[in-house]
């Protein structure tokens, strides 16, 4: 049985912001029906035991997510979710000390989209659901080398040094793709901007290595299975689990010509030979 560090379920496609950074897809926006993910829950389970609520849209917006958390518990899987984290007032109740839930990735690029007192919001949640020793929040940034994204930068850290106290500058420290501590099972990442892996943009090589299949597979909100939480169109679609069971899938024959090129450092997929992402894998390494 091929085990995956995480398996990501895009609970929902639908989004409440438009920030620049991140695909739109054209798939009709769904939500994810709780019949549907108990089925990827049984299919799953042999395969991880982590699970990621993202591929695109905003999972938070989901009517029944603390019904998803609480079967995730039921099926001993942990969760991290990925948020934009404008509606964690409105959620916080719904999902504050679930057990199931281990760790929260707070994207506060879209903090120019976002409501007043945004960031404190985001770190009033953090500071609460920090009672829960096992719970880890991710606060993330992208670094881009126009004014405006450092001056923005600049200030959201501002923020996060004066809310948390810590005892040092976060500029003082490379944290350039590296996650920095806080406090407590606190952390801030700075990464720099990338680019989504497009049909439409130019081909970057036939020669590389990537992670899809190997630590991670992804499921999308109509059940289709695709290599990596990138493909946020479906185009590498593998199967869909309404259909086959999720070890047929991946064991199919697109799958394992995918995972035997990456091990031969192969690019077979067109959509992957589009992806710069995948050069990142053997540059930085994230603990989760």
């Amino acid at each position: 049985m091929k085990k995956f560090k995480r398996i990501y379920i895009e609970i929902t496609n639908v989004c409440n912001l438009s920030c620049k950074f991140c695909p739109k897809t054209t798939r009709k926006p769904e939500f994810m029906s709780i019949d549907l993910f108990k089925k990827i829950l049984n299919e799953i389970k042999d395969n991880s035991k982590y699970i990621y609520f993202h591929v695109v849209g905003e999972p938070l917006l989901h009517p029944d997510i603390d019904t998803f958390l609480d079967l995730c518990n039921e099926n001993d899987f942990k969760v991290n979710i990925t948020t934009n984290g404008t509606f964690i007032k409105e959620i916080k109740n719904k999902i504050l000390f679930k057990p199931a839930l281990r760790l929260m990735n707070f994207s506060l690029h879209c903090f120019e989209n976002s409501p007043d007192n945004y960031l404190d919001e985001i770190f009033n949640f953090i500071d609460i659901a920090s009672g829960n020793p096992d719970f880890i929040a991710c606060l993330r940034l992208w670094y881009h080398e126009d004014l405006n994204s450092i001056d923005r930068n600049q200030y959201i850290i501002k923020k996060i040094e004066e809310f948390f106290k810590i005892p040092f500058k976060i500029n003082e420290i490379s944290t350039k793709g590296k996650n920095i501590k806080l406090v407590n099972n606190i952390y801030f990442h700075q990464a720099a901007f990338f680019k989504w892996p497009d049909s439409k943009i130019p081909d970057i090589g036939s020669k590389g290595f990537c992670l899809g299949l190997r630590e991670q597979s992804a499921i999308l909100v109509d059940g289709t299975v695709v290599p990596c939480c990138l493909d946020n169109e479906g185009t590498i679609n593998l199967g869909n689990i309404k259909k086959n069971s999720f070890t047929e899938i991946i064991e199919g024959k697109r799958a394992r010509e995918l995972y035997k090129g990456f091990s031969e450092r192969k690019i077979i997929e067109p959509l992957c030979r589009k992806c710069g992402y995948r050069e990142k894998f053997n540059i930085t390494a994230s603990i989760y």
